[in-house]
């Protein structure tokens, strides 16, 4: 059985372990350890039957919890389960479907612009080249990661609102990786290949649940000890 004690322990006698002296790359190490022991097989909150089905829930989870597209996507998937029947629909179709998320309107009108991309130009086929997924209507590059690591297995880094709060959060990454896209080449240079995919779900989980935007639960997190809140003067800059 799993000790979530067990790393720190591990860890405890190392040189490094004085919180002041643990430098970026040892700071790495000790997160991505916890999570791969306390977390070995993850995946994403979002119900999905298909590519496309991850695809429409992800688009429609931007600015939006993962419980609300599952309780609307049912519906949805049911009445336009591939992108040739979706393709058919107008916005206002869809809109029906999603009207209860975020931007409604935005999005019915991108899942339907997307869907007639796919037909038309992908052969019905979600592509899997992340220069592909990125130009279909309203997929950006976090959406197009998600479907790289989820989907096709591949080492892809989305970065959310999660992921870029906890990264910076944690020390994993400088003040000025201030975007999500210095961001995602941060992470991705220092965690393993292997663990990239999962990586991204750790992270992102551990944002929603413990490391939350407004009253971050610290009593509850293991790695409450090293946070940098406590670290003046340390080496991660």
């Amino acid at each position: 059985m799993y000790n979530p004690g067990s790393i720190g322990e591990r860890f405890a006698d190392a040189p490094f372990f004085n919180k002041k002296n643990m430098t970026r790359k040892q700071r790495y190490d000790y997160v991505i350890d916890y999570f791969r022991q306390q977390m070995p097989e993850v995946t994403t909150e979002l119900d999905f039957g298909s590519a496309f089905q991850l695809l429409c829930a992800t688009l429609l989870s931007a600015q939006c919890t993962d419980k609300r597209i599952n309780q609307v996507t049912p519906a949805l998937f049911r009445r336009f389960p591939t992108p040739k029947e979706m393709a058919k629909a107008e916005p206002e179709d869809v809109l029906e479907y999603v009207k209860s998320v975020s931007y409604p309107n935005s999005k019915s009108k991108h899942l339907v612009d997307m869907a007639r991309m796919i037909v038309a130009e992908f052969g019905g086929e979600v592509p899997s080249s992340m220069d592909d997924l990125v130009k279909l209507p309203g997929v950006g590059r976090k959406t197009a990661n998600v479907m790289q690591a989820v989907w096709f297995g591949r080492a892809a880094m989305a970065v959310d609102t999660h992921v870029f709060r906890v990264s910076h959060r944690l020390g994993l990454v400088p003040k000025t990786a201030n975007t999500p896209l210095k961001v995602e080449r941060c992470l991705m240079k220092n965690i393993a290949e292997e663990d990239v995919p999962k990586a991204h779900h750790w992270l992102l989980l551990h944002g929603r649940y413990v490391c939350t935007s407004q009253r971050p639960k610290c009593s509850r997190c293991f790695f409450n000890d090293i946070c940098p809140k406590l670290l003046e003067g340390s080496k991660l800059e």
